[in-house]
């Protein structure tokens, strides 16, 4: 048991260094976004803890690291799953990235540098020669990446931070659904979101930022052609 130290009125644990389970949750988090663990897969302690060769206490608390993230799922009688995003789960997303996009839209147009706007054409350049879904998923992410960090607004950047694992899983889900024309269709996206910010223009950036979520939603709940 950890030993307090009283500061003022205070008592004040200890202060833990970065550790092994932090190193564990990233070797774990990595191998859900490369598609090695699909929605649904298990995750079992002692399988993780032999391949990462680490006891089972690390794995256990990378998990516990994991599931703040939404990333995984613990339940006394299945154990740990991969999340698999319900109907509902999409939805709240949906809505509450939407939010922040939009506020992260206005505030690029209304901030940006030529430094911020260069960033996010860059991001979206990245991703015109890229063959592996999952790697496009990843620069999906790293363009909007810089455009919360375009924002120049600490507390939005933050507030992505908090769901952005939870997206890319969200857009792992949409192309275990489908990978129909999505190679193709990603980069002209991004970069057509990245012409809207340039030319400042919200009345342009905000339906076109609207159109790119609605479409993946849509590929994910089968609303839609999946191209």
């Amino acid at each position: 048991m950890e030993k307090t130290q009283l500061t003022g009125d205070r008592a004040v644990a200890p202060a833990r260094r970065r550790g092994l389970a932090d190193e564990v949750a990233d070797r774990i988090r990595e191998a859900i976004f490369s598609g090695a663990y699909a929605p649904g897969a298990p995750l079992r302690e002692v399988e993780l803890s032999g391949a990462l060769q680490v006891s089972r206490g690390p794995v256990r608390e990378a998990l516990r690291v994991l599931e703040r993230e939404g990333l995984v799922h613990c339940a006394w009688h299945r154990g740990t799953v991969v999340t698999t995003l319900s109907a509902e789960d999409v939805a709240e997303l949906d809505s509450l990235r939407g939010a922040l996009e939009d506020l992260a839209v206005k505030e690029v147009i209304a901030h940006a540098s030529e430094e911020d706007l260069a960033a996010i054409e860059k991001a979206a350049g990245v991703m015109d020669h890229t063959t592996d879904p999952h790697a496009m998923v990843r620069l999906d992410i790293a363009f909007h990446d810089a455009v919360f960090a375009a924002t120049g607004h600490q507390r939005l950047a933050a507030a992505w931070e908090t769901i952005r694992c939870q997206v890319h899983l969200f857009l792992l889900t949409r192309i275990g659904h489908s990978t129909e024309g999505y190679l193709d269709c990603i980069p002209q996206e991004h970069h057509a979101l990245a012409a809207a910010l340039r030319a400042r223009d919200p009345q342009t950036a905000l339906p076109l930022f609207a159109a790119h979520r609605r479409h993946a939603v849509d590929v994910v709940t089968g609303t839609s052609n999946p191209g």
